[in-house]
């Protein structure tokens, strides 16, 4: 992803959407900006109206019925609830009054009807707009319109959910709603308490990614329905912002939420979000485009190249055949409608921004996406009917042939967010990892209630031709340990979720002088997200393949409670230690863990892998017995699926192996899921105890191939705290992670670390890939021991020079956040 500065992002939107930025006085509400008309509001207007609720030409297509089906239905569904409401209710079954859901959901409903009342090719009671207006009158004046007996209950529902629903009421109803437009705009200003004077506020930690998306794309139609030129161009340029690609060393506002050069995205200071609210910002940013469309304030061809590259580089390596990986997904883990469901909010959006840049490659994703996803993309479930419309000429447009955007071959070091994918033919690896910049975990609202070991090198590997929802999703968090995750080194022992602790959803403590409140940056850190202690973290890339290393550490609310900044009643948990690293190659992920140990004494137990399946499916597990073996490799096989995966230990091993069903309910992950009980088989392949462990996972294997490993390629060079290398022969290739400081050795390479590096040689050449996982060394330095080498091509920072046996590689990795650097040597 090329990455673009808060400059560059600026400079693309037009001098109008720039006006209240660069000149004091800005117009008054209601006054035209220079450089646009009085038509332009109108223009937003009719393109919002059209994305919403479509056009007389797209509505009449068949493949749109879907979708006005779906609108029809809501409207239909909520006048009948609106009819049946009882005292204290507009609509029946939502109680007002101290639910700010029921609020929420209050205003959703009228929305809902108003869509309908907009939607060319719908017959819906003319009577229903009448009734919209008259809801939100009585709302307004019973539940909202009072600001201090409103905003209790959770800040996202006042300041972005009900305000989105009622910006798009107020386009949809246009002069129809009369002086209720400029009634409802007051009290949403007076709403955004998290801002400033009743607007955004950049410097504020609520009005970052996502949130800012939402807040601004809001603010833009409120904006349009009162002709307030002011209030549209403010929001433009706010909205901007979001488009620069963070600069973690040049933070603008504090800000570390949005898109970073290596792909990742952040949200909630220190989570990686892709697969949350990453694509709610890549949805609202398109919309946003959609609706500044044809006017002064669209940003052209450089904001929709900027969108583009965060699906080719952020989105795509974590899409397998149409499932949203579960690495990126924060406390969403735990919600029953993920996954697929989650890539075709992704379809409609890039459905879209295909219509603005790069058709071919965009389509072509789609077309690969539908062919390859387990589960049919519903197009009914799209926002818009003219987006429904898109997505059927794209799959009837035979010069475009369904392509991925992902080589078939790919190894992807999202070091910014601690993460690791990793991609071939058949399969596909995610890595979470955490450290003193990245959360362990994101646990929130009664949602991911057992999360403690997720970003301690937890991994999930992905099979072709499964249908994810059986083998990932809710039920894996459901019915697999949350201590048996795979890739974890847990200490045993019992924890506790947050509202077994304390009885409600978050710690409260107001009067301590961190002041513990459910949205205070307290709870941030020590509740809700916290981050690791450890600075390793990251790893290298060398074209297709991968390192990646992390240290195993305490997180910041144990070492914060044992120095006394935390109260007596805070309740906090120690982890177990270890020194990790995995290695990317072709047919295998090889792990390598050493200083497995507790610091208190407790019992260890490392996870190998946890996989569940239906209670139904053929499942064999060869190679070991149930219970406790000592074994080379372990097979486990679902013959009703045709998917198997390999375990190879680097020396005969005592493991446990588990297989079994397991019954519970979805509740135990989440509070609001359904009480639901799903019963999975589930197979756990554990090692317990102290020491060190090296193994290989190898997907698609047969018991042929896992034997064949005894006089196999792979070799181990080094596994203890200090340095972990691996040697494969058939791809002349040495990888390594350098854990301390000095000198380290493998094979022909000397590094002094910290340092991830990766190796590839032949008789004339010699390629590096070069990384400093903990982010925080000025250079790197690699010798490549024999003959002298001469520089061929090399990423900039990178120099060489001859040294007594060998030749002297100095990467300059100052700033470079974890990125990888590359350079080719060839003998003289």
């Amino acid at each position: 992803m090329a990455p673009i500065s808060r400059r560059r992002a600026l400079s693309l939107v037009p001098a109008a959407g720039l006006l209240t930025l660069v000149r004091p006085g800005l117009p008054a509400a209601g006054a035209a900006a220079a450089g646009t008309s009085a038509a332009e509001p109108a223009r937003l207007l009719t393109n919002a109206v059209t994305m919403l609720a479509g056009t007389a030409e797209t509505n009449a297509r068949p493949e749109v019925a879907g979708r006005l089906a779906a609108i029809d239905n809501a409207a239909r569904t909520r006048l009948a609830a609106l009819d049946a409401a009882g005292d204290g209710e507009l609509f029946a079954g939502l109680p007002l009054g101290t639910s700010d859901v029921n609020l929420t959901r209050s205003f959703q409903y009228l929305y809902e009807i108003a869509l309908a009342t907009r939607t060319p090719g719908l017959d819906l009671d003319p009577a229903a707009t009448a009734r919209v207006l008259d809801g939100l009158t009585w709302l307004h004046e019973h539940h909202y319109g009072d600001q201090s007996a409103g905003y209790y209950g959770n800040w996202h529902n006042w300041e972005i959910a009900i305000s989105t629903h009622v910006s798009r009421m107020l386009a949809l109803l246009g002069d129809r709603a009369g002086d209720l437009a400029a009634t409802y705009v007051a009290s949403m200003d007076a709403y955004l308490r998290n801002g400033k004077n009743g607007d955004v506020d950049l410097d504020s930690r609520f009005h970052t990614g996502a949130n800012l998306a939402d807040i601004t794309t809001n603010r833009i139609l409120q904006g349009a329905v009162l002709a307030d030129e002011s209030r549209v161009t403010k929001a433009v340029a706010d909205q901007s912002t979001v488009f620069a690609t963070i600069d973690p060393y040049r933070l603008q506002h504090g800000v570390t939420d949005g898109y970073y050069a290596d792909g990742s995205f952040i949200q909630h200071h220190s989570v990686a979000y892709t697969g949350s609210y990453g694509k709610a910002l890549l949805t609202r940013v398109v919309q946003a485009i959609k609706i500044l469309d044809g006017t002064p304030y669209g940003g052209g061809a450089g904001l929709t190249d900027v969108v583009r590259g965060w699906v080719v580089n952020g989105f795509a390596p974590l899409i397998f055949e149409g499932w949203m990986m579960e690495t990126v997904k924060g406390r969403a883990v735990s919600r029953t409608t993920t996954g697929y469901a989650d890539v075709g909010i992704v379809v409609e959006a890039i459905v879209d921004l295909a219509d603005h840049v790069d058709r071919a490659s965009l389509a072509g994703y789609v077309k690969h996406l539908r062919s390859t996803s387990r589960e049919d993309l519903d197009p009914a479930r799209f926002v818009s009917p003219v987006s429904v419309a898109r997505y059927a000429d794209i799959l009837a447009d035979d010069t475009i042939p369904a392509g991925d955007l992902n080589p078939s071959r790919r190894s992807v070091a999202f070091n910014a967010m601690d993460r690791t994918v990793h991609r071939r033919p058949g399969w596909a690896f995610a890595l979470s990892r955490s450290s003193d910049r990245i959360s362990k975990y994101e646990y929130m609202n009664g949602e991911n209630l057992l999360p403690w070991f997720q970003g301690d090198g937890s991994y999930h590997l992905y099979l072709s031709g499964q249908d994810q929802r059986r083998t990932h999703g809710v039920d894996f968090y459901t019915t697999v340990s949350p201590y048996r995750l795979p890739g974890v080194t847990a200490p045993v022992e019992e924890r506790r979720s947050i509202p077994e602790l304390y009885g409600r959803y978050w710690y409260e403590n107001p009067d301590h002088p961190l002041g513990f409140t459910s949205s205070s940056e307290s709870q941030n850190t020590y509740v809700y997200f916290p981050r690791g202690t450890n600075e390793f973290s990251g790893g290298a890339t060398l074209g297709a393949y991968g390192a990646a290393g992390m240290t195993q550490s305490d997180d910041v609310p144990y070492v914060d409670k044992q120095a006394g900044v935390l109260p007596d009643d805070f309740v906090v948990y120690r982890n177990a230690r270890s020194t990790k690293s995995w290695f990317l190659l072709d047919d295998e992920v090889v792990v390598l863990a050493a200083g497995i140990h507790d610091p208190d004494g407790r019992d260890v137990v490392t996870t190998v892998d946890s996989r569940i399946a239906l209670p139904d499916d053929d499942i064999t597990v060869t190679g070991a017995r149930p219970g406790t073996d000592r074994v080379r490799w372990v097979r486990w096989a679902n013959a009703t699926e045709g998917t198997a995966v390999g375990y190879v230990f680097a020396r005969r091993q005592r493991v446990n192996v588990e297989l079994g069903p397991v019954t519970r309910s979805r509740r135990v992950v989440r509070v609001s899921n359904p009480d639901t009980e799903v019963t999975r088989n589930v197979f756990t392949l554990s090692v317990e105890g102290e020491g060190e462990l090296a193994y290989a996972l190898v997907p698609n294997a047969t018991e042929e191939r896992l034997r064949s490993y005894s006089d196999g390629p792979l070799s181990v060079l080094a596994n203890s705290r200090r340095l972990q290398a691996v040697k494969h022969a058939g791809l002349e290739l040495v990888a390594l992670n350098a854990f301390t400081d000095g000198w380290h050795r493998a094979e022909r390479l000397a590094v002094h670390g910290p340092a991830s590096v990766i190796a590839r040689r032949d008789r004339h050449t010699v390629e590096l890939g070069v990384s400093d996982p903990t982010m925080n060394r000025n250079e790197v330095r690699v010798v490549v021991r024999g003959g002298p080498l001469r520089l061929v091509h090399a990423d900039e920072g990178v120099r060489t020079r001859r040294v007594p046996g060998g030749t002297l590689v100095t990467v300059r990795t100052h700033q470079a956040y974890g990125r990888s650097f590359t350079a080719t040597l060839r003998h003289h």
